[in-house]
């Protein structure tokens, strides 16, 4: 065609960010398009570059045939005509014949120009998406556009992206112009185009936030373990620190928190609570349930995650939060169901004796590391029956077993109530008697030798005879005996 492309090349890859390579293809198919409209066929068209100054031209691929023998004259040129391209021309042979754009209709040119935009279009839409697929993840920053139906549109420079409202947070509100920063959460492409949705409310949205804001969370120094979100409201975030001399929360912080301060400025205030992660459930949970100070966590069913946090009475509105926000999340961080209950309500509580214990072992009360002595503190027993045998004066559980079912019905206990009440002692007390040793009522303890030794001989008062502690009558007169010893 011997027009110059370099100069309409350069503008597209700055408009639109298309390769060379990729728009010297949009041009060869819009040629080819042009011709197969004007020709009816293009398979014997040829497109060619010249690389030194980016001129492009199409050819037709024709046959020489003998004179006056041309019948397609699209695909045949007479040996007259072919030799004026070029003299070694033969029959036979096949030749390149250029073609003249005076030659495509305005139709045909219609064609080409349809071809073009649309190839254009296609190219740019794959560009962008191979751009910004490898991009999901990751924080980028444009400016409002519009708003539509709630959706707002940002554009990215390249393209436009699409903020929806369920990716807003409540907290923000944007004008014309204004500077956004987002997460790119998805990048779809269909017929109607490529469509780049963003997200403020996303977990991973703090996540960028921190590893922009905190050099050690960038080189993996400091590490999140789990961040949840109520967006808007609050974010708990998890972390600890692969080296011992790094306190993973001091910095999420910074320096007079100069760290935390611009991820909650970024967030429009939203607070941020930043915990250590811990293994041990027990104390992941005393940390998730922060600002609050929990003083006792108890396991009650390590299979189905379900765990008691117990606070002050001052603590127990600041660890449940506004409408259950603090603890909703807690239990969401730490994957556990939480119950949180005062100190109070605590002691009021049926809890299993082996939790109790567990919690003495935690937090060093060695009272709980006793036996169990006082009625009070059998697993399961009616805290009213307890009650009233306190009021009686009995509190051990070795009195109680030494009063006999008639006293204790005297006292206004209902016969069932004691028998539960031995049979809860039989399961969770051990009862030791003192043994005594005695052989066929004839030895007591007093009266045991030792095996082997020989038996302490005395004389009978009557006739003088040796006698033993073992004898009851004197062999010699007969005369009944009986041996009283005196305590020295």
């Amino acid at each position: 065609m011997g027009t110059d492309m370099s100069q309409a090349i350069r503008q597209l890859q700055q408009d639109r960010g298309i390769s060379e390579e990729l728009i010297l293809r949009t041009i060869e198919n819009t040629l080819l398009a042009a011709y197969k409209q004007r020709f009816g066929d293009a398979e014997n068209a040829v497109v060619k570059f010249d690389e030194e100054n980016m001129e492009v031209s199409i050819y037709a691929q024709k046959k020489i045939v003998e004179q006056d023998d041309v019948y397609d004259p699209v695909k045949e040129i007479e040996i007259n005509e072919a030799k004026e391209i070029d003299p070694d021309a033969e029959v036979g042979d096949e030749i390149l014949v250029e073609v003249d754009p005076k030659q495509f209709d305005r139709g045909a040119v219609q064609s080409a120009k349809q071809t073009a935009h649309q190839s254009i279009r296609e190219i740019q839409k794959d560009s962008l998406y191979s751009e910004f697929k490898d991009k999901v993840g990751e924080i980028i920053i444009g400016y409002y556009q519009r708003d539509r139906n709630g959706s707002i549109y940002v554009d990215l420079g390249k393209t436009e992206g699409v903020l929806p409202r369920k990716f807003q947070s409540p907290r923000e509100s944007y004008h014309v112009n204004d500077r956004i920063k987002a997460l790119i959460a998805e990048v779809n492409k269909d017929k109607s185009g490529l469509q780049i949705v963003l997200s403020r409310t996303h977990t991973d949205f703090v996540r960028a936030i921190f590893e922009i804001e905190v050099p050690e969370i960038y080189d993996k120094t400091v590490e999140i373990h789990k961040i949840v979100r109520e967006p808007g409201f609050r974010t708990k975030l998890a972390v600890y620190s692969n080296r011992e001399d790094v306190d993973p929360v001091g910095a999420c912080v910074g320096l007079k928190g100069v760290r935390i301060q611009a991820v909650i400025k970024e967030l429009e205030g939203e607070k941020i609570d930043i915990l250590k992660y811990d293994p041990d459930p027990r104390r992941f949970i005393k940390n998730a349930l922060s600002p609050a100070e929990v003083r006792d966590v108890i396991i009650l069913d390590e299979g189905k995650h379900q765990a008691l946090a117990v606070v002050s009475d001052s603590m127990l509105s600041l660890a449940i939060g506004k409408q259950g926000l603090n603890v909703r999340l807690a239990n969401r961080l730490v994957d556990w169901n939480i119950d949180v209950k005062t100190e109070t309500q605590f002691s009021q509580m049926d809890i299993a004796a082996e939790s109790r214990r567990a919690v003495s072992e935690l937090f060093g009360d060695s009272d709980y590391d006793k036996e169990i002595s006082h009625i009070s503190e059998l697993q399961g027993v009616n805290s009213v029956i307890a009650q009233t045998l306190l009021d009686n004066g009995i509190d051990l559980i070795e009195d109680f077993l030494a009063i006999s079912q008639e006293e204790l019905e005297a006292k206004g206990i209902a016969a069932s109530e004691i028998e539960a009440l031995r049979k809860l002692i039989e399961e969770y007390v051990e009862i030791v008697e003192e043994e005594t040793f005695e052989e066929e009522g004839e030895k007591t303890s007093e009266e045991t030798v030792e095996e082997g030794a020989e038996p302490e001989e005395y004389e009978c008062p009557e006739c003088g005879a040796k006698i033993t502690v073992e004898m009851s009558t004197c062999p010699s007169c007969g005369i009944g005996l009986s041996f009283e010893y005196e305590e020295e």
